[in-house]
């Protein structure tokens, strides 16, 4: 059981970037699949989800417009294209994988049960 997250690196602001995050060992269709960032000094946050089996999406306010998640679903794998990518998006970006309990109010409400080991991007000059 395994979430490899893969794409980091240094990128100028204004440039853009795509993680991937491949996933075995689970069955892919009843888990979300989300992407978290932790950068320097700061809280761990959610930036994206996706839930492949309905097509839901769910995005946090500050990437809105800017970042789109997306699955191919017979490869078990998640990307998170990320487009005008600014200096505070600079982080170790995470993917995680949450079952998609019935009722959930929101994609990846519930705390993960699995974790990559993360990829750093870096958005700088």
């Amino acid at each position: 059981v395994q979430l490899v997250e893969s794409g980091g690196g240094l990128v100028q602001p204004g440039g853009s970037m795509r993680l991937s995050c491949t996933t075995s060992g689970f069955p892919f269709d009843d888990y979300a699949i989300g992407w978290f960032r932790q950068a320097p000094g700061r809280d761990r946050e959610v930036v994206s989800c996706i839930y492949s089996t309905d097509g839901m999406t769910s995005y946090a306010d500050s990437v809105k417009g800017r970042f789109t998640i997306s699955s191919d679903n017979a490869k078990n794998t998640v990307y998170l294209q990320m487009n005008s990518l600014k200096p505070e998006d600079t982080a170790v970006y995470y993917c995680t994988a949450h079952f998609q309990r019935p009722g959930a109010p929101e994609l990846c409400y519930y705390a993960a049960d699995l974790w990559g080991r993360g990829t750093l991007v870096t958005v700088s000059l």
